[in-house]
């Protein structure tokens, strides 16, 4: 399987494909590397998701997982950068529970394009799989905040209520509602 590694601020992400289409997102620099050109792109639209110059990723994806899985990430698909959505929400949106969201984005093979950073607990921020745990999801998060609060949308627009006061301000530059 083709796979090409690059340098974020989260740590090494090494991104794998199959058939032109995104499979998984591993932190961790990989032993082979492929510049195939779906992956050179995933490389260039990462670098500039970091950057902070896109919101949205526009790469196929072809998550390995169930049904229920893959209908779960496609729908946190939708949720646009710099906004969350509990577990509940998408519970309710897209079927299912608030713990089997929580199972389905604990299963996400590519984290990052499918944002299951965007959901969060209906009391705080809930838990990350990938890189650092929580302190990646949070430095995600306020990543999309920071360059959100450059447009006309209010700082606080599109969190949950409860996460500008469980995240910590330094941690979202621009966030104080006051």
């Amino acid at each position: 399987m083709p796979q090409l590694s690059l340098h974020s601020p989260v740590g090494d992400l090494t991104v794998s494909e199959e058939d032109g289409r995104i499979v998984a997102v591993d932190w961790g620099w990989g032993r082979d590397q492929s510049d195939t050109p779906i992956l050179v792109q995933a490389r260039a639209q990462l670098h500039a998701y970091f950057d902070g110059t896109l919101g949205q990723f526009s790469l196929p994806v072809d998550p390995f997982g169930t049904e229920y899985c893959k209908r779960i990430w496609a729908h946190i698909q939708t949720i646009p950068a710099g906004h969350t959505q509990t577990y509940a929400e998408v519970a309710r949106q897209a079927g299912g529970s608030a713990r089997s969201v929580g199972m389905a984005m604990g299963r996400n093979p590519i984290p990052i394009f499918i944002p299951c950073h965007r959901v969060v607990a209906s009391g705080g921020l809930g838990g990350y799989s990938g890189g650092d745990g929580p302190t990646t999801k949070i430095y995600l998060l306020a990543l999309e905040r920071r360059h959100l609060t450059h447009t006309t949308t209010p700082p606080t627009a599109g969190l949950h209520p409860a996460l500008p006061d469980l995240l910590p301000r330094s941690s979202l530059p621009g966030l104080d509602p006051t």
